[in-house]
């Protein structure tokens, strides 16, 4: 399929197409039909008993067959005389579910087709930072307490430190220090798994550790820490074939985003608008409508 066929711009002069069609099948209609005239199709007929047996796993019996259709006529003959009231102007509700009627609309009319293999590798190229795979982590931290240790904590972290990277002394590292609320030991997490349990500086200082032996100390919102890295691994990118259906609805979901703004923006400058301020000033966001 040639690539103009996926441009937004053709999708929008599709939507045109489909609106001024649909604009004059309306127009006809009112050309024969006061609005006194009320028609329950056989479609119509077919698609409550398709919802009915859907909630109820069974058809309708023919009362309560007669019942759905009575309370379609009367949806039908209220609705008809709230619009003949005007019950729908200057109604916050109806003006925002009619605006998402027509942005409905407009998604399904601009749904792109689907995506080659090379638009899925460019997009993937594009966007490597949001299917990055990040980084793990598995540490033991000791803990030491800044604040009932004062200005010793530094001397007595580095001195435990020194401790630690003598094997002959066998430190129990499940006593030294001081207690702690977390764990000691952590599992497999990414930096931002880190972060919400220590911080993101300590996070940070933490990945840029390599694995092996005792290091630190490192600070924390609750003191210093000294840690062993038992193993670590770096972020990567994944290949497209790891991450295709996310990728896939990216794509679609940025073409959809992008085919809609098309939309707008067209119907948009059909409309001179003016914003009046609280100053009574006036501005107008664009020019006049195209006539």
């Amino acid at each position: 399929m040639k690539k103009w066929l996926r441009e937004p711009l053709f999708h929008f002069l599709l939507i045109g197409g489909a609106i001024f069609f649909l604009y004059g099948l309306l127009n006809n209609k009112v050309a024969v039909d006061d609005g006194s005239h009320i028609v329950i199709t056989g479609a119509d007929v077919d698609h409550l008993i398709t919802l009915w047996e859907q909630k109820w796993q069974r058809l309708p019996t023919p009362v309560e067959l007669e019942g759905l259709v009575e309370a379609q006529i009367r949806e039908e003959v209220l609705y008809r005389e709230a619009i003949a009231m005007g019950l729908d102007q200057d109604d916050t509700i109806v003006r925002r579910r009619l605006a998402q009627k027509v942005e409905f609309i407009s998604s399904e009319l601009t749904s792109p087709a689907e995506p080659t293999e090379a638009d899925l590798a460019d997009y993937l190229a594009a966007h490597a930072e949001k299917f990055e795979v990040p980084g793990r982590i598995s540490f033991v931290h000791i803990y030491l307490n800044t604040d009932r240790r004062g200005e010793h904590a530094q001397g007595d972290a580095l001195l435990l430190l020194d401790q630690l990277r003598k094997p002959a002394l066998q430190v129990d590292i499940m006593t030294a220090g001081d207690t702690f609320m977390l764990s000691q030991q952590h599992e497999q997490l990414t930096e931002h798994g880190v972060a919400r349990l220590f911080g993101k500086t300590f996070a940070s200082k933490l990945f840029a550790l390599e694995a092996g032996g005792w290091k630190g100390p490192i600070a924390s919102g609750y003191g210093l820490h000294l840690v062993r890295i038992d193993s670590k691994t770096n972020s990567s990118q994944p290949n497209l074939d790891e991450v295709r259906d996310r990728v896939r609805d990216e794509w679609f979901f940025q073409q959809r985003r992008a085919g809609d703004e098309v939309f707008y923006n067209e119907l948009r400058k059909r409309y001179e608008i003016t914003v009046e301020f609280a100053d009574s000033r006036s501005q107008k966001m664009n020019g006049p409508a195209t006539k």
